[in-house]
């Protein structure tokens, strides 16, 4: 299974917030915003943050995608 972020993406969006916005509002670095934008895992205490700092719930930022594409 994959992650995907676009959720979080979106979010942003309707925020109308940018990425760096978001670094400095849940206190994440630049680097963990690059495994985001890559589908990367990150830590459930890195989830949290920004779950607080965008006043949501990790549905509303992250889902996981079934990676068998050959269905």
């Amino acid at each position: 299974m994959k992650v995907s972020y676009k959720k979080l993406w979106k979010l942003l969006i309707d925020k109308d917030m940018k990425k760096r916005d978001l670094e400095r509002c849940a206190g994440i670095s630049h680097y963990t915003i690059n495994k985001l934008n890559h589908g990367e895992n990150v830590t459930t205490d890195i989830l949290g943050k920004i779950c607080k700092a965008l006043g949501c719930t990790i549905n509303d930022i992250m889902e996981f995608i079934d990676d068998d594409s050959a269905q």
